[in-house]
């Protein structure tokens, strides 16, 4: 807003809202197409998540798709994390922390699970759990070989774009859409 008043009630002024994406992102200035927008891609392809809470880029991109990913990421300061080597992330920003403990409980629900025999019941368990915790991307990531918990994980989440997934819960291009 403080830059260019007439962007005040544009979309993409408000996409970054939660409050550490949009102080990691400030007053820099985006060109539409050096970042591959949430709102208009799948970054569910793009976007890879590990454990510890690890944000990385999927190996299969095009470099063009490589680099706006890359843009992304760095524009809201999602490579941060406390460990050796990553950018430092600042005191209030705990998004690491959180993707890291949410990864941890994330797979503790998988083996509940699996030992509860996959049945309709730890079904239930599994999709609470991961609406009351948050960080739809890592319980995606965690569950990515079990299409009966990407399926209800994709309709339990409010907003999730279903376009942006096939009949089996993996992520697919969006269409009219980069990636």
């Amino acid at each position: 807003k403080s830059l260019c008043q007439k962007l005040e009630l544009e979309w993409t002024n408000f996409l970054l809202g939660c409050g550490i994406c949009k102080s990691v992102k400030g007053k820099t200035d985006v060109l539409d197409n050096d970042v591959l927008w949430p709102d208009r891609n799948n970054t569910a392809l793009a976007i890879t998540y590990s454990d510890g809470g690890f944000v990385g880029i999927a190996d299969d991109l095009s470099d063009e798709l490589r680099k706006r990913t890359h843009n992304l990421i760095e524009l809201v300061g999602l490579y941060r994390h406390a460990a050796a080597g990553w950018p430092t992330p600042s005191p209030r920003d705990k998004r690491w922390s959180e993707r890291e403990k949410i990864w941890k409980i994330a797979e503790m629900c998988l083996l509940k699970y699996e030992n509860l025999g996959k049945n309709k019941d730890a079904l239930f368990f599994v999709i609470e759990a991961a609406k009351g915790y948050g960080f739809f991307s890592v319980w995606l990531s965690v569950f990515k070989e079990y299409s009966a918990v990407l399926i209800e994980l994709v309709s339990a989440f409010p907003g999730t774009a279903q376009c942006c997934f096939n009949q089996n819960g993996d992520p697919v291009p969006r269409p009219n859409a980069a990636i």
